[in-house]
């Protein structure tokens, strides 16, 4: 009787879940969807675009000025055959120039302080000291020092560094869009029936209880159940799940979802802080900001190549010297192994790829709370599932029911069972209280109830102590299991116990998902093992592993056994994913190198694991391993090409084939540079066709 331990248990763990999750998210998110929009969405990227309009700015007004900067420069003049002097040409050059250097370049003087301050020293730091260099020695030659003058070098490079910088952040923009879609899901108001009245009310005033109306083709307010009507209900933005879902009475139903044809009444259960999409937006951003070991590896490497350069460029300065060359050109050959050394792409590599993947998960029905496992999953050799509603429908039926006690009736019995399972929402509960629903059998209140942990539930019932328990508690009790009792193998049988007597049994089936077959095949192929631990019978677990062609199952497993069943396949080397709901399976989804959590609508931000599937599909598994190894790789594709290119790059600046007639300019060294950026930023963009296979 899978996870049937606790789950009443369950639901108590997720209104506790829910309530510290609710003052977590309070905290971050506001009290209202839009105040928590606007907190978190809007703030963070309205800085960000008045950032990215103000590096725009700054680059044309510094352009603009770069053009007599040129024409006066004595070098540009001398190479395009043209003399352009007169009195004082010097210092409007000068003048120009300086504009550029203290408008244009105070971000990078800026950044180079913070850094500074921070004793972190990175890109900014490179920047700024090589237009720093470039533009006090060319100040001191216009004042009477012996020497050329590079303010074109100057310029041109502030311009490259600052549209580089601008194209990084449009970019970086770009990859939070899908998070300001899901923002913008909600709609700002709800048809509310007071009454015989609908009244419009805005969607901040919305309480939990009221209950509105949700007319065809119009976004859901809040997260809630039908109480009347039915409708197919596009969840594909929220889920990944392509296909409108047929919704009718008593059926959950997610804020920000667009109702199809048919009008459907909502009593509402989550507003603002609470509702699914706001969890789903603060664990966006949350994973987002979270840094995973390769991003650490990449900020590391930024740092040690700043190093680096800052070393390189006096070395490069010194050697020139040596060798007998003018200062001047040995400062130039310093300013461009400086120039070319910043580490622009490989800053930007990383979190570029984490941007986007996190958004892009969300959006197919991915929520990812831990980086480093999300990216290990492509270490993974064996995955353990839960069988009932991952591999299976979870939507039981009953087949079958039989009282094994003479003057007790089969409906009595059954309505007597139904009366323990009314408040939980565990499958096999559900397809209990089902079937007496259908039969219109009236259900008792039960009371003193109680989970007989790992093995069923318990209470009192007019006056009689009633249980639903596992075959696993008889064979335990010593209590005979009678026979023919398991028919179909496919089936999972439930005991009622009066007074600690056989009373009768439930036969319930669960039909195989249709995208098990596809899932278990596509993990065979990644030469992925699939195995399953199950609390159900030896036969049951027997009949669907043989039908999926599993390689293996764990029959009558408890939830606190499957840690044990995890610990052993990871002591035979296997790299370990375990999926589950997140609360009975808790202990083993900790122990998993990868745990998933899967669950659908409104409970899935109560749960615990590293990675969370919205649908309880298992192709959605295997789409996340693809995922992860796509991600993978495209961060390490980012990290090589810009280290690569800096390896490629620095010995030019630095003049090595000097002797060849091979020397690389400052302002050749920032258009690379740049390229580079744009290069890994078009790169990190392209993850969305994995998706779109």
């Amino acid at each position: 009787m899978e996870n049937h331990d606790h789950h009443q248990m369950m639901s108590r763990h997720k209104e506790e879940s829910h309530g510290q999750k609710g003052q977590q998210h309070g905290e971050h998110t506001g009290q209202a969807n839009h105040a928590g929009h606007d907190k978190h969405g809007s703030a963070g990227h309205d800085h960000h675009k008045m950032m990215i309009e103000d590096y725009k700015r700054r680059f044309y007004i510094s352009l603009v000025l770069s053009v007599p900067v040129l024409a006066l420069s004595p070098m540009i003049q001398q190479f395009f055959g043209f003399n352009l002097e007169f009195t004082g040409s010097l210092f409007v050059l000068f003048g120009l120039a300086s504009v550029v250097f203290f408008y244009g370049g105070l971000p990078f003087l800026k950044g180079l302080k913070e850094e500074v301050m921070a004793r972190n020293p990175g890109m900014m730091t490179l920047i700024a000291v090589a237009i720093s260099v470039a533009y006090f020695y060319s100040s001191a030659v216009v004042f009477g020092l012996e020497g050329k003058m590079f303010f074109w070098e100057l310029v041109t490079l502030i311009d490259i560094m600052l549209l580089g910088h601008w194209v990084e952040m449009k970019s970086i923009l770009g990859a939070s869009k899908s998070l300001e879609l899901l923002v913008s899901m909600m709609p700002s108001t709800a048809h509310k029936i007071q009454g015989d009245a609908v009244l419009d009310i805005r969607i901040e005033d919305l309480q939990k209880g009221d209950i509105i109306l949700v007319k065809p083709g119009e976004k859901v307010p809040a997260d809630g159940v039908i109480v009347d009507g039915e409708s197919y209900v596009n969840e594909s933005m929220l889920t990944g799940e392509s296909k409108p879902v047929k919704k009718t009475a008593d059926d959950k139903i997610i804020g920000g979802s667009i109702n199809g044809n048919g009008a459907v009444k909502v009593k509402v259960e989550h507003t603002g802080k609470d509702s699914y999409l706001n969890k789903v937006i603060t664990l966006v951003q949350e994973a987002q900001k979270a840094k995973s070991k390769t991003q650490n590896l990449a900020n590391r490497a930024a740092k040690w190549l700043t190093y680096i350069a800052l070393s390189l460029g006096f070395l490069t300065l010194a050697v020139w010297l040596l060798l007998g060359f003018e200062f001047v050109y040995a400062l130039e050959r310093m300013v461009t192994v400086m120039v070319i050394s910043c580490p622009h792409a490989l800053g930007l590599a990383v979190p570029l790829v984490v941007a986007n993947s996190t958004a892009l998960s969300a959006q197919n029905g991915l929520l990812i709370r831990n980086r480093t496992a999300f990216e290990n999953s492509r270490k993974i050799s064996a995955l353990l599932f839960d069988k009932t509603g991952t591999l299976t429908v979870g939507d039981f039926g009953v087949s079958r029911y039989k009282s094994e006690t003479e003057g007790l009736a089969n409906e009595e019995m059954l309505a007597l069972a139904a009366a323990l399972e009314q408040k939980s929402e565990h499958p096999i509960a559900m397809g209990i209280v089902n079937k007496v629903k259908e039969l219109n059998l009236p259900m008792a209140t039960a009371e003193d109830f109680k989970a007989i942990t790992g093995k069923g539930v318990e209470a009192v019932v007019k006056g009689k102590q009633v249980a639903v328990v596992s075959p696993g508690y008889l064979q335990e009790a010593k209590i005979t299991i009678p026979e023919n009792v398991f028919g179909n193998e496919a089936e999972t049988v439930v005991f009622v116990l009066i007074n600690d007597q056989l009373a009768g049994y439930i036969a319930l089936a669960d039909e195989i998902r249709e995208e098990s077959y596809a899932a278990v095949a596509a993990f065979k192929q990644e030469g992925i093992k699939v195995l399953m631990a199950t609390g159900d019978n030896e036969k049951t677990a027997r009949a669907v592993s043989d039908k999926l062609g599993l390689d293996g199952y764990f029959a009558e497993v408890l939830p606190h056994q499957k840690v044990e069943v995890v610990k052993d396949l990871q002591d035979k080397g296997e790299f370990v994913a375990m999926t589950g709901d997140g609360i009975n399976d808790a202990p083993a989804l900790a122990q998993a190198d990868v745990g998933v959590a899967v669950g659908s609508g409104t409970d899935v931000a109560a749960e615990t694991a590293d990675i969370i599937l919205v649908n309880s599909n298992p192709q959605d598994i295997a789409k996340l391993i693809m995922f992860g190894k796509a991600t993978y790789r495209k961060m390490i594709q980012n990290l090589i090409w810009a280290t690569a290119y800096n390896a490629f790059a620095i010995p030019l600046a630095a003049g090595v084939l000097y002797s060849y007639g091979i020397v690389m300019g400052p302002a050749i060294g920032a258009v690379f540079m740049s390229l580079s950026t744009v290069i890994v930023a078009i790169n990190a963009q392209l993850l969305k066709r994995q998706f779109a296979k």
